[in-house]
């Protein structure tokens, strides 16, 4: 076999597996955005779904609500200032059932059931379920902060 080849074979073999992540590394970037959505839930609980939202959305998030897109985090403090049920009497939980990160390391999702309750005008409460998706973007810091929802 020409040794040119099998040089240039070594090299490819070598590059690629510098570049490809071991499997601990994307186990470690997907307990770092559940743990994430694990703190955003539970600044929704304490501090409020405004808070929360806004703590945890990139700047140019997007949120999708009643098929309408709501593009920015200034866009989204709009919304929620806007929003005719008060924080501290709406609740949002969430729990992903499912998370997947690029083999990068920078980009992740994650999906799963979700239940928003409020109580109405006049009284009652209401209770909305349905599923979630979130895509998460890793900041120049390490963080992660949502840029879909």
């Amino acid at each position: 076999m020409n040794m040119k080849y099998l040089i240039a074979l070594f090299l490819f073999a070598a590059s690629y597996s510098c570049n490809t992540p071991d499997k601990s590394s994307i186990e470690k970037w997907k307990d770092e955005i559940v743990d994430t959505e694990q703190s955003f839930t539970q600044m929704a609980a304490d501090s409020g779904l405004q808070k929360a939202f806004l703590h945890f959305a990139a700047e140019d998030a997007v949120l999708m609500r009643n098929n309408n897109l709501v593009i920015g985090k200034k866009a989204i403090a709009e919304r929620f200032k806007n929003q005719s049920t008060a924080s501290n009497e709406a609740s949002l939980t969430w729990e992903p059932d499912f998370v997947d990160v690029s083999e990068s390391g920078d980009l992740g999702y994650t999906y799963g059931s979700y239940t928003y309750s409020y109580m109405d005008s006049s009284g009652s409460k209401i209770e909305n379920k349905g599923i979630f998706h979130t895509v998460w973007k890793r900041q120049t810091d390490g963080n992660w902060l949502f840029v879909w929802d």
